[in-house]
């Protein structure tokens, strides 16, 4: 059983990280699939800043490779396979999906950050760089990119402004980056995504200037930085 699901894994990871082959991509909600269109919203992150794609597809791949081929058996890696199988068998519609529907897309996007966010907090600090940190990159940029989903919705069908919608969304992302800072402190790759978001939603913010978006962001940086400072000299 523990094979099986070993290769489960591994092959969700593969079909995940050929999903935008079979598509045109994803670098963002495009603004005129809200019935208020979203043009250049405060909550959504530089162009630049999907391309974490990349090293979060390779990584995934390379972990649950090494899982399947060295630990297929390993004690220490079952309780992190099922939750880390169900997340990228989600996701490997994921775009499809949000290239034709934002509800169900940031529906989606959900049950994909809770089974990665289950599947980090079970991984096992054994073969650490196998294992947890790439679930954990995965699972930090997730956090960042349903919190912006939800941001999305709120102003694009009109329940708020864009400003407020990136103040509930990026407090959202904060508290669960927090929270899985303190829940797994030893990961370097989980609060490095989520950084990576906020610099991606600083830089969008910066011309014209949105001085209380970015102040918001700069918050959650600096705050991050310290507990992976904090982390590494414990």
């Amino acid at each position: 059983m523990n094979r099986l699901l070993a290769l489960a894994t591994f092959a969700a990871a593969i079909l995940f990280a050929a999903s935008p082959f079979f598509t045109s991509g994803f670098k963002g909600f495009e603004g005129n699939q809200f019935p208020v269109p979203q043009i250049d919203p405060a909550v959504q992150p530089a162009g630049y800043a999907f391309s974490i794609w990349g090293p979060i597809y390779l990584w995934l791949i390379a972990g649950t490779g090494f899982g399947l081929f060295r630990r297929a058996d390993a004690i220490t890696w079952t309780s992190s396979r099922p939750a880390l199988f169900i997340s990228l068998a989600i996701g490997a519609t994921w775009i499809a999906v949000a290239q034709i529907s934002v509800i169900w897309a940031t529906v989606q996007i959900w049950l994909m950050l809770i089974a990665a966010l289950a599947a980090f907090v079970r991984a096992s600090d054994d073969d650490a760089w196998w294992q947890r940190e790439p679930i954990g990159i995965y699972a930090g940029w997730l956090t960042a990119a349903s919190s912006v989903s939800i941001g999305l919705v709120l102003a694009g069908y009109g329940y708020t402004t864009q400003d407020i919608a990136a103040y509930v969304s990026l407090s959202i992302a904060l508290i669960i980056a927090v929270a899985m800072q303190k829940a797994c402190p030893k990961s370097l790759s989980y609060p490095i995504a989520v950084i990576w978001a906020l610099v991606g939603i600083v830089v969008s913010n910066l011309e014209p200037l949105n001085t209380s978006v970015v102040a918001l962001c700069a918050v959650g940086i600096g705050y991050l930085l310290i507990g992976l400072i904090k982390a590494r000299n414990n």
